[in-house]
């Protein structure tokens, strides 16, 4: 228990040729005392408890130490904390922020070890801490665990896991302003050491920071370092780059060459239909079912969206599957997001459902055994279109690169056919804040195509 009630008497010698000089003060109602070979040494510990004293701190009636020397002496290393928080967010974190969570500690944890020698190799440390130290499972009594004390690692993985054991920095150690300044610079880079975007950075701190909370709910530390801590990431640009961004008649070669692509391309021309006239996110396309869509004979249609089934891997969801359903992006549960949709999407969709049908749960758009279409199927098919539709130096170029270029020429085409940046927010599942953040210049173009026409009108 720790108390205020703390009398530092002065030191006095005993017949001990070892230890002559002993000092003793009293805790409560516990009296503690501690021998010295000089009385230099008694003296100096002496003073010890005196500062603490005058600083307000409390003393450990068992112990008899004051509060930040007893945290110093029991407080576990950063590694042990980290594995610590991992199962105590796993129960109610989401299979996605389960896996931002692992990563982010993993890079913390891989930068706060007391030295680099005999380190094992990057790639078999973050593949330790990710999968195995920051992972977890349940036990034979149902609880969750670390991976690594349910399931016996690999000898390379186990082997990494003891150096970092055996070499992380004790919490109280990672609480000073250098150790801080070291984890976010790693936060702040990405594996190839170029600066991490902004989004990136600022998803890790959070975790980090929420570890550092952990640290003082547990009484490991007496405040959180990071709001002491002046310290501002590399700047990097979250803007879309929009001259990789597909044009509308891009997009239509890029549709057409989908297609072209066989059985998956026809059944997949739909889906990738999804991402760019209605903006929709991969995530989102997946868990579209008949029921969301509103699909009259002519004119608009209109999707409404109740989910997402973001792909994580296996190994961070509960039953095992490599999907997760869950709300729409940053909504609360049961959340729906209306999107009209033009002509050309609603005939595909109509034509879609007439050839494939649904899967058994009403989805649209599935995997030949009928689970959750993967990313690397719908990447692989998206990569032979390209080919198809670009010529050979837009191919090499990072020009629709990925799918979710889809989705962001689908929200710079709604921007500049002059739609209240509101709407397009609300219809791409973005916060306005959001919407400037990454088409800023596109909006700032319309912008000045507005105040040209006020001024035109005020001339009047």
């Amino acid at each position: 228990m720790l108390t205020y009630d703390v009398r530092i008497w002065g030191i006095r010698s005993r017949p001990s040729k070892t230890a002559p000089f002993q000092l003793r003060w009293r805790v409560g109602a516990e009296k503690h005392q501690q021998p010295f070979q000089t009385k230099t040494q008694a003296d100096g510990r002496r003073s010890e408890l005196m500062s603490a004293l005058r600083e307000g701190q409390q003393f450990d009636t068992e112990t008899g130490l004051p509060a930040a020397e007893l945290r110093e002496l029991t407080s576990p290393t950063w590694y042990t904390h980290a594995c610590d928080y991992a199962v105590m967010k796993w129960p109610k974190a989401a299979a996605k922020h389960r896996s931002s969570i692992a990563e982010s500690l993993s890079v913390v944890t891989a930068a706060l070890t007391k030295k680099k020698r005999g380190a094992p190799a990057a790639s078999v440390l973050r593949l330790a801490l990710q999968q195995w130290a920051f992972q977890c499972r349940r036990d034979d009594g149902n609880q969750w665990r670390n991976r690594a004390a349910v399931e016996t690692p690999p000898v390379e993985v186990a082997a990494a896991l003891d150096w970092i054991a055996e070499n992380s920095m004790k919490v109280t150690e990672v609480a000073e302003s250098t150790k801080v300044r070291l984890a976010l610079t790693a936060l702040s880079l990405r594996l190839d050491g170029l600066p991490a975007a902004e989004n990136t950075f600022r998803r890790k701190r959070a975790v980090f920071s929420n570890a550092l909370r952990y640290a003082v709910e547990r009484e490991l530390l007496p405040g959180n370092p990071l709001g002491r801590i002046d310290w501002d990431p590399p700047q990097t640009d979250d803007e879309v780059d929009f001259q990789y961004v597909p044009n509308p008649r891009q997009v239509q070669a890029l549709l057409r060459g989908i297609a072209e692509d066989g059985a998956r391309g026809e059944h997949l021309e739909a889906f990738f239909g999804c991402l760019y006239y209605a903006a929709m996110r991969p995530s989102e396309a997946a868990a579209l079912t008949k029921a969301n869509c509103r699909l009259p004979e002519a004119g608009w249609g209109e999707l409404l969206l109740r989910g997402s089934r973001p792909e994580v891997g296996s190994g961070w969801t509960d039953d095992g599957r490599s999907y997760e359903a869950r709300a729409l992006k940053r909504r609360a549960r049961n959340t729906t997001r209306a999107v009209p949709i033009p002509p050309v999407l609603v005939q595909l969709l109509k034509g879609h459902l007439a050839a494939y049908g649904t899967a058994p749960d009403g989805r649209l758009f599935r995997a030949v055994n009928g689970g959750r279409v993967r990313s690397t199927e719908y990447t692989e098919v998206w990569k032979r279109a390209r080919v198809r539709a670009l010529s050979p130096e837009e191919v090499r170029s990072p020009l629709a690169e990925v799918p979710y270029s889809l989705r962001h020429a689908g929200v710079s085409l709604w921007i500049k056919s002059r739609v209240d940046p509101v709407e397009v927010a609300r219809r791409a599942g973005h916060s306005p804040a959001v919407l400037w953040r990454f088409y800023a210049k596109i909006l700032l173009g319309q912008q000045e195509q507005a105040n040209l026409l006020i001024e035109a009108k005020l001339q009047e």
